[in-house]
């Protein structure tokens, strides 16, 4: 009794350090939630087919061409934008005066003069050329060579070539600005009641689409419910699956010392039934050698025996080596370990491991009564939910939105009709006079192209050439319709330019720096009938270029609206809304699990008594070094053998004889007793070497088994306790992580899409695209291309008009006495040249 207390005490100390160790040390405190990645719930978008496509400038090759009218613009109106102006002219268009309105539009005046003076100066010039034409001092002959006149001659149709190449840039411009007028004024003007239809169906599908954000919550609802209908066996399982090692461990040890008991108590008795069944063969074999050994020394010393006397020395060896009486006993040992085990140590393995296994099915039953009232939890918030659409009244606040937008619509249909009208003429008469001005360039390249062919075939200047003279008559009539046309390009070209320019620098430059907007913004500068903040229902606190770039982030509808903040939509997503008592629930969840029993009293004195059985105080290696001794010091074989040998070399048949008696009964005490004691041995062996193996690491495995078990007994209903907690927490974390994907897809949907102002920005910054960038640009391209068409005709005329004369011959006017445009003859040069 007073062995076993020491054991006691350092199994219990080692128990309770293993204790401290596991709880310092736990995995499950610092564990964090594994597992698959949450799932990203997938909703059904609502209301992205009622959104206005947002449009954008489309990369060009005229941008550069875009890009200088409008700087050339900026330098012709460089006023600021006239709010002064404006809200005089709307609030009392009487008190406007003209010269202020000449002021701000002195740009546009200077221009205009200059338009003027083209208009009445090219008739004019035009009817003078008739008239010197016809007195034939205009576009005639030369009527003298000189060296000088090859000079002049180049320079004029280099001159005239350069300026037909910019009029047919210009012209190819017009003709491209033209018809991309032309391709986005119809779909421009298409747009605008389609873009308010559909912003008046945004406002009335809010309803409905409100409805279908409600209805989408059926998908976390449908992932959470699933997930509760399994968190009871998924937790249990991951309490099985963080504690099996450990306890797994600890029953596959008291598995492994059940056996060491079983199979230490089995060699135990082999080895005493061995050592006293080896002790009574050896007490009745050793007479027998001695009696053998004396008659076999006295045999080989007779002198009759030949050569016997080298065995001599070995059969005075003819003894026990081994004695198997003075080896220690396991008497008390067996003694100590008789009727074990007394414990059922398969069944209580057996017990325990299934007692474990169950933990998932009793994790089950424990939060079955949670788990139902979570589920209702669910089914309430439902209630909740729905309330998001029936508090949401925006509909009342939206419908003077939706008539404002309705008479926009159908005021705006008859003047896009008109406009749409008017476009065909301006695209007609922009056809036609671009391509008088294009005849007039093919007259240009035409006429320099025969004259040119005219002077390098004609052999003397005064010679008469047909296509040098149909050269000249081409320019002229480039010239004719240059004069002829020109008063109607100027008219087109300033009537387009006042319209665009204007369209440009006073709407399309201050709708993009939001001037606009500041100007509707400010305080009597709009009169009360043109109040929009009243007319729409907008919210009087907020301005319209707030407003406007609000909405372009994405500001809900209702935001904007005079609605008393009747709704906050911030209150209805506030998550603990949703969610405090789903985690109330789970939180206040608690429950324990039953104690594992491993080992039960009767197993555990059954181990107590093995480990002080004294098994490992047994001398072993006493027994190593009796069985390393052979059963007898001389080999009965070799000396049987020996003597057999003799027997042949002896004269005497007496003495041979007795040499064959004595061979003969070697032979018979090797195989009838020492044989059966050296396989004896040879068992022996095998027990003292496991009992020997065992005994060393007895005291060590048992105290470690004990402590294990103590410690899986002790700790793991706390550690599957924190195990639980922690998987709570986790689940509760991944359920609350479904309803915050819900509402946050629920505020982006109405803000962006169902319930949202951004379509109304976009629609005005669409407005501003399709005017400002598809219409006013090409506008106002075309007017400066036939623009620079009608003011590169003066160069093109002066030179076409000098040019004619050098491609007609040159005649001697002191020998000439015929008409000068109509003789055809050759006259002799002379040497006194005059024009």
């Amino acid at each position: 009794m007073q062995a076993s207390q020491p054991g006691g005490a350092c199994s219990s100390g080692l128990a309770l350090t293993l204790v401290i160790v596991l709880v310092l040390l736990d995995p499950v405190h610092s564990q964090k939630c594994a597992g698959t990645p949450p799932i990203i719930l997938q909703f059904v978008e609502v209301g992205a087919d009622l959104q206005v496509p947002a449009l954008h400038r489309v990369p060009s090759n005229l941008d550069p061409l875009y890009s200088v009218v409008r700087h050339y613009l900026d330098v012709v109106q460089q006023n600021p934008f006239p709010t002064e102006l404006l809200r005089r002219a709307l609030n009392d268009p009487d008190s406007v005066r003209t010269s202020q309105v000449m002021r701000y539009e002195m740009g546009y005046i200077i221009c205009a003069v200059i338009a003027v003076l083209f208009f009445f100066a090219m008739p004019v010039i035009g009817l003078c050329f008739c008239y010197w034409r016809r007195r034939q001092h205009c576009g005639g002959r030369i009527k003298a060579y000189r060296h000088s006149l090859i000079c002049q001659r180049n320079f004029l149709m280099l001159g005239l070539l350069l300026t037909s190449i910019i009029i047919l840039t210009s012209v190819t411009c017009a003709f491209i600005t033209n018809q991309r007028v032309k391709e986005q004024m119809e779909p421009g003007i298409q747009v605008v009641p389609f873009t308010l239809r559909m912003l008046r169906q945004h406002i009335d599908d809010i309803p409905k689409g409100m409805n279908s954000v409600v209805e989408q919550f059926a998908v976390p609802k449908d992932q959470i419910i699933g997930d509760l209908n399994t968190v009871g066996w998924n937790i249990g399982l991951t309490i099985h699956s963080q504690l099996k090692d450990q306890v797994y461990s600890t029953l596959e040890a008291l598995k492994g010392r059940a056996e060491d008991l079983q199979n230490s108590l089995h060699h135990l008795q082999i080895l005493n039934k061995t050592i006293w069944t080896l002790t009574l063969y050896q007490g009745m074999l050793a007479p027998r050698l001695r009696d053998h050994k004396k008659s076999l020394v006295s045999l080989l010393d007779d002198p009759r025996c030949t050569s016997c006397g080298s065995l001599l020395e070995t059969a005075k060896h003819l003894e026990l080596g081994a004695n198997y009486s003075k080896v220690p006993s396991g008497e008390h040992v067996l003694k100590t370990l008789h009727g074990l085990p007394k414990g059922n140590f398969p069944d209580m393995i057996y017990q325990a491991n299934t007692t474990f296994n169950m933990i998932p099915d009793v994790a089950v039953e424990k939060m079955a009564m949670v788990v139902h009232d979570l589920q209702y939890e669910v089914v309430r918030v439902v209630e909740e939910v729905q309330a998001l659409a029936d508090n949401f009244s925006i509909s009342n606040h939206t419908q003077l939105v939706a008539n404002a937008l309705a008479r926009m619509e159908n005021g705006s249909r008859p003047y896009l009709k008109e406009i749409k009208h008017y476009e065909k003429y301006r695209w007609i008469g922009g056809i036609a006079l671009c391509s008088v001005v294009l005849i007039v360039v093919i007259c240009n390249f035409l006429g320099l192209a025969l004259g040119a062919y005219g002077l390098a075939v004609r052999d003397d200047p005064s010679d008469y050439e047909s296509k040098g003279e149909a050269g000249a008559t081409v320019l002229m009539v480039g010239v004719s319709l240059s004069f002829f046309f020109s008063w109607l390009l100027i008219l087109l070209v300033f009537a387009t330019f006042f319209i665009g320019g204007n369209v440009q620098t006073l709407v399309c430059k201050n709708w993009a720096n939001q001037e606009i907007y500041k100007f509707m913004d400010t305080p009597g500068n709009l009169p009360p009938s043109m109040n929009i903040t009243q007319q729409l229902g907008l919210n009087r606190r907020l301005n319209l270029t707030f407003t406007y770039q609000e909405c372009k982030k994405g500001m809900g509808l209702w935001e904007i609206l005079e609605h008393n903040d009747t709704y906050n939509l911030d209150d209805h997503l506030r998550l603990a809304k949703y969610t405090t008592e789903f985690e109330k629930l789970l939180s206040n969840f608690s429950t324990h699990f039953g104690e594992i029993h491993i080992l039960n009293s009767v197993g555990r004195r059954d181990l107590e008594t093995f480990a002080r059985s004294g098994i490992d105080r047994i001398n072993y290696p006493a027994f190593w070094a009796e069985m390393q001794n052979p059963i007898v010091k001389t080999s009965l074989e070799g000396l049987a053998v020996s003597l057999e040998g003799l027997q042949k070399l002896q004269k005497n048949s007496t003495v041979a004889g007795q040499l064959a008696d004595e061979s003969q009964a070697l032979w018979q005490i090797q195989n009838s007793s020492v044989r059966t004691q050296e396989a004896l041995v040879v068992q022996l062996n095998e027990s003292v070497q496991f009992l020997s193996e065992i005994a060393a690491h007895l005291q060590e495995r048992m105290r470690w088994t004990m402590a294990e078990i103590a410690s899986v007994e002790t700790t793991l209903p706390r550690q599957a306790h924190r195990i639980l907690k922690q998987e709570i927490s986790c689940f509760t974390k991944k359920e609350v992580g479904y309803f915050t994907q819900y509402l946050q897809w629920v505020r982006r949907t109405l803000t962006k899409e169902v319930a949202s102002c951004q379509p109304f920005s976009t629609a005005m910054d669409n407005g501003r695209v399709i005017l400002c960038d598809r219409i006013a640009d090409p506008w106002n391209a075309f007017w400066f291309s036939l623009g620079a068409c009608t003011f590169f005709l003066i160069p093109s005329i002066l030179f076409a008009i000098k040019l004619t004369k050098y491609f007609r011959p040159i005649r001697n006017r002191l020998i000439s006495t015929g008409s000068e445009e109509t003789c055809p003859f050759h006259i002799p040069r002379v040497t006194s040249l005059k024009m």
